[in-house]
């Protein structure tokens, strides 16, 4: 019975793993694909990404890399509202969520596919 009990638990929590895996998967392809329309997120404008083939990225922001390690509420304030987020005065990058431009599930979208970014 133990063994039973065991089993069908193992079972349950390996249905979830998968689930929240394919959900993850789901997302970030979702952030991947706002990250690279032109007319959403139009991240690749100025932007190349370490170890990701992009087409003609834009050089007029930094080449993204080692995001992987970086906080998601770190990303997530980047990309809502960077000025807000670094204390800057002056930046080329838009506040995203701040100017409406992306919403809260596309913003959480984009920060999982930057987390993809080593």
């Amino acid at each position: 019975m133990k063994l039973a009990k065991s089993l069908l638990l193992a079972s349950a929590i390996s249905g979830l793993l998968t689930t929240a895996s394919l959900a993850d998967a789901a997302l970030i392809a979702k952030g991947e694909k706002i990250f690279n329309n032109k007319k959403s997120g139009n991240c690749l404008a100025c932007h190349a990404v370490s170890g990701k083939k992009i087409n003609d990225p834009g050089s007029f922001g930094p080449e993204l890399t080692g995001l992987s390690y970086w906080d998601e509420k770190d990303l997530t304030a980047a990309v809502y509202d960077i000025y807000e987020a670094r204390g800057l005065q002056i930046s080329a990058m838009p506040a995203f969520g701040k100017n409406g431009w992306l919403d809260d599930a596309e913003i959480k979208a984009v920060v999982a596919y930057l987390k993809t970014i080593n």
